[in-house]
């Protein structure tokens, strides 16, 4: 029996399935955001804000004074976008510096620099060129020198991570024509040659970053399947392919409406050989290893968004000040001024999330499985509002292209550039509506596993009394806790500050409570539930953002600068939070849902095909 509700369709049910087998089941270490979603509040965990040391400051500093020169003197991102490419000598001085090795080790020649180090360089690129910026994330975050760093042999390493340095190109390949974010639908294949010397590769796959210009490929393919518990088991598994390999064909480059420097389109595979040396991990371990350097993987878009989101704030600030209309710069206007307020205290808000999870994945002894998500959702989702907003104060000078500012003698920033560079944020490396998904699937981890032996009709009736009994000793204890008061945060922080972590801490339980009510209400349904799930999602994503933020901002001031006007970005962003918070909780109990997918339903059955009239259809 499935742990998913009857309702479930066969084929997704499947799916679901074969998806939840590849996915980490175990916390060997603690996650802050995890424990928010039960109501427990685990100060030590995000403060006080971790900082960098001074060595790899340092190290840090010197890197990013070196590609700040770089950038500015031979790379024209206006230029870049109007041809469609990266010229060869900007992909070659970035090579000179090592850019393409930021993360491989020392030992074999790379920067060997640390996360919070690394999101730092892609956070100053990405306030100045995005398809920069995604050429080198998606070759160094997701492409093969992440896999190889966590999983490869020292003999793959010392292949390939010199070629690195450099300045090889990478990318990785797991989306297909007919399969995005539901692998069981994959068709690539990979058969063992009769000798078992080999692979042979063939298949196709859509919008691979860098896949036109990389010299190897981390290719997710499926190989042969496998008897487990019984049941035959679809294997996919991760192979190093080299495209100079005969069988290797480019069909089609993508463009896109944003970031047209990246090289990104459709790849095949004809009876290309892959030496059996290549594959990465083992046979089977192919999902895994995805799923597994997403978590990582996903912190750059943070790093990406809040470049952003900082340069869309100098715009706007400098444009608010130098503006004026009917007597008065266009700043000092209530309806702009409470814009700039907005994007403040957001950026602020994203600036923290975004430090917080690099120093946590530095930290190597925390689980940022759900605090990654969290912060790849959050960022990218408010980076590209600001930008919207960025625009909007612009006005038509924001719509209008660099270039053509630029003739006409005034300020030529590259506002609708950015605003269509930042847009795709929202859906790689899984969308927002997929984050929303898979943070809930790791939230209610503890739930299910507690649960599990009365889920399945294959658990004998003693084994079903000892769960319930578990469960009775457990969640008594619990959920009484979730209804006791709080009095302190337990933080040294400024009472402004300290005020917002109580609420936090307050809020975490009733967030728990609200958990297992909507658990209990709906049960194995609960995996279709999305407007349920999301709700409370949203609920632990603006928590986890007041808590970081808070402790930034505690940070911040402590450590001197004249940063002590962070409280103010502080208190407004939990101030905003709240507001939106209260909104969810509202919404759970109280909403239009049942309307909504009504209409939902009738429009796809074709019931409102009339509301289309009188326009031109076109394919």
């Amino acid at each position: 029996m499935s742990m998913y509700d009857k309702s479930v369709g066969k084929e997704e049910r499947a799916s679901l399935e074969f998806a939840e087998g590849q996915r980490e089941t175990e916390w060997k270490y603690p996650s802050f955001a995890l424990e928010l979603f039960h109501g427990r509040f685990d100060t030590k965990l995000i403060h006080p804000f971790p900082d960098q040391s001074p060595e790899d400051k340092r190290k840090g500093d010197a890197y990013l004074e070196k590609l700040e020169k770089f950038l500015i003197e031979e790379l024209d991102p206006n230029q870049i976008d109007r041809d469609c490419v990266i010229p060869d000598k900007v992909l070659n001085g970035l090579a000179e510096l090592k850019a393409f090795a930021m993360k491989i080790p020392e030992e074999y020649g790379g920067m060997g620099l640390s996360q919070v180090n690394y999101n730092r360089a892609i956070h100053l690129i990405s306030s100045y060129c995005g398809s920069t910026a995604v050429v080198l994330s998606a070759h160094q975050s997701i492409g093969v020198p992440e896999p190889l760093k966590q999983f490869g042999t020292k003999e793959q390493k010392m292949k390939y991570f010199p070629k690195f340095v450099d300045g090889m190109i990478s990318a990785f390949a797991l989306t297909e024509p007919n399969a995005g974010s539901d692998p069981r639908n994959m068709s690539t294949a990979a058969t063992p040659s009769e000798d078992g010397s080999h692979y042979i590769l063939n298949g196709e796959k859509l919008w691979c970053t860098n896949g036109l210009i990389a010299g190897v490929i981390a290719v997710m393919a499926v190989t042969p399947p496998k008897i487990v518990k019984g049941k035959e088991r679809k294997q996919i598994t991760a192979f190093i392919v080299e495209t100079d390999s005969p069988g290797f064909e480019i069909v089609n480059r993508c463009v896109f409406m944003g970031l047209h420097g990246i090289q990104i389109g459709l790849i095949r595979f004809k009876n290309l050989k892959v030496p059996k040396e290549n594959i990465i991990i083992g046979e089977g371990q192919g999902l895994k290893l995805a799923l597994t350097i997403l978590n990582t993987g996903r912190l750059t878009l943070p790093a990406a968004s809040v470049g952003i989101g900082k340069w869309c704030l100098y715009v706007s600030r400098e444009w608010s000040k130098e503006r004026v209309q009917w007597g008065t710069p266009i700043g000092e206007h209530e309806s702009i001024a409470l814009k700039l307020a907005d994007m403040a205290a957001y950026t602020f808000a994203m600036d923290a999330m975004t430090w917080m999870t690099s120093f946590m994945a530095d930290d190597k002894h925390k689980d940022i499985r759900i605090e990654a998500a969290i912060a790849k959702y959050f960022c990218t989702h408010h980076s590209y509002r600001i930008a919207n907003e960025t625009l909007q104060i612009r006005a038509g000078s924001g719509y209008e292209t660099s270039d053509s500012l630029k003739k006409r003698g005034v300020k030529s920033w590259a506002v609708e550039r950015t605003l269509r560079d930042a847009r795709v944020n929202e859906i790689i490396e899984g969308t927002s509506e997929i984050m929303h998904l898979f943070i809930a699937r790791e939230a209610l981890d503890p739930h299910l596993n507690r649960t599990k032996a009365l889920l399945t009709s294959k658990t004998s009736v003693g084994e079903k009394l000892k769960a319930v009994l578990g469960i009775i000793v457990y969640y008594v204890p619990w959920y009484i806790s979730l209804w006791m008061p709080v009095f302190a945060s337990q933080t040294d922080m400024h009472p402004k500050l300290d005020r917002h972590m109580r609420y936090v801490k307050r809020t975490s339980k009733r967030l728990a409570r609200l958990v297992i009510h909507k658990m209990g209400k709906h049960q194995k349904k609960m995996a279709t539930k999305q407007s349920v799930v999301n709700r409370i999602v949203d609920i632990g994503t603006e928590l986890f953002a007041m808590a970081t933020a808070c402790s930034y901002a505690d940070h911040l001031v402590k450590s001197g600068g004249g940063k002590d006007n962070a409280l103010d970005l502080a208190d407004l962003y939990c101030l905003e939070a709240r507001k939106q918070i209260e909104s969810f909780f509202k919404d759970s109990c109280r909403n239009h849902d049942k309307e909504s997918l009504s209409v939902s339903k009738k429009l796809m059955a074709d019931k409102y095909e009339w509301l289309e009239n009188d326009i031109i259809k076109m394919a």
